[in-house]
């Protein structure tokens, strides 16, 4: 069939033994990216189905894409621009005083220029992180096409807090901080209770309609936020972006939104680097003589998991997103899946349970108290 005027193909996959299903697809992808590049500069590559892949030329960039269920190819490998040149005042680490909040010395604006010159086309970023202006000048300064590149965004807690005209207002204000027409991708950051994430996601649906916003999705959702999203949305999430990592790895959840046709992205994928000395980690890094965040970042991949790297050093930027051209055993995926423990999944029920009304009237309130969700699905 054909796809936006572009033609589709159908990719084999080469399973062998020790092979996931998305480990033979990236590995397939690889195989014929040469013959690909020669019929397009951009390939959309389309079964009828969330999760096939594909591959997008971006000057001059192989990027591999999935097939999100709204028919847009979204790139697996992004640049994450959270506390990059800047540090939200109520980011966990500046409210506790590990960071100090504000800019920092190094400007989002010259770590995302770096970025693009590095090859990133996909830029994950968002209201709360404070520095959308400083992006939208270094795409300004990149020349790179409106075209090759793959924009979202998320609205913040206070914004969703306050309703359907203040999202609106958000989105506005991102298009031209970014200095552009449309989003690539538009999400609601967190589930606010008492309805008001169901309601800014209600808007979006209309953005989405008229052409602002291409698709929309959701962060930081567990299934019953999910569940109850769905019963009163039109259009479904293509997108739930969550931490995923060996380290936080909710199956379930995953399971249920892949099983549901929305597509994971991941941030922490590298976990902060303050997992790069695990044991095992490390054992497999020597074994693949791969960095431990090239580990991490392929183990993502493999999962079908969109992976959204940060650094502000280019030398780390070229490492994070070298992770095509190798592929972990099932035997050693099922060892990372190991290293996610009670404790972890714990400390991310208590930090959904402050995030949910962060930045909103309802924080260290009785009515708040009420209203956060407290029996989710953890795993």
């Amino acid at each position: 069939g054909q796809v936006r005027g572009r033609r589709s193909y159908a990719v084999p996959l080469m399973l062998r033994k020790g092979r996931s299903l998305a480990g033979a697809a990236l590995a397939c992808l690889l195989a014929h990216a040469t013959a690909f590049c020669a019929v397009s500069p951009v390939l959309a590559l389309r079964g009828g189905a969330q999760g096939v892949m594909g591959t997008r030329m971006m000057s001059g960039q192989k990027v591999p894409t999935v097939e999100l269920n709204d028919g847009t190819q979204h790139p697996m490998i992004g640049y994450g621009t959270y506390k990059v040149g800047f540090v939200p005042a109520s980011a966990s680490a500046a409210a506790g005083g590990l960071q100090t909040p504000g800019e920092t010395q190094v400007t989002a604006r010259a770590c995302v220029g770096e970025a693009l010159a590095a090859g990133y086309r996909f830029l994950d970023c968002a209201q709360f992180y404070g520095n959308e202006g400083e992006v939208g000048k270094a795409i300004e300064d990149s020349q790179v096409p409106r075209e090759d590149l793959f924009l979202a965004s998320k609205v913040w807690n206070d914004k969703i807090y306050e309703g359907a005209a203040a999202v609106r207002a958000q989105v506005e204000k991102t298009l031209a901080d970014l200095q552009t027409e449309y989003l690539d991708l538009y999400l609601v950051h967190w589930p606010v209770p008492g309805g008001k994430h169901v309601e800014a996601y209600l808007e979006l649906e209309k953005l989405q309609a008229q052409g602002k916003v291409r698709s929309i999705g959701v962060s930081n959702y567990a299934v019953e936020d999910l569940e109850e999203l769905m019963a009163a949305c039109s259009v479904p999430p293509a997108i739930n972006q969550i931490e995923v990592n060996p380290f936080l790895y909710r199956k379930n959840t995953i399971d249920f939104c892949q099983q549901k046709g929305i597509q994971m992205q991941s941030y922490r994928s590298l976990r902060d680097g303050k997992a790069f000395a695990d044991p095992t980690v490390a054992d497999l890094a020597t074994k693949y003589n791969r960095s431990p965040a090239q580990v991490l970042g392929r183990w993502c991949l493999q999962k079908n998991i969109i992976y959204i790297p940060k650094s502000v050093k280019r030398e780390r930027m070229e490492e994070n997103k070298a992770v095509l051209d190798f592929e972990i055993t099932s035997e050693d995926m099922a060892r990372l899946d190991a290293l996610t423990t009670a404790a972890t999944l714990q400390a991310f029920k208590e930090l959904y349970e402050k995030c949910v009304v962060r930045d909103t009237p309802y924080a260290g309130t009785p009515e708040g108290e009420a209203l956060v969700r407290r029996h989710i699905t953890l795993d």
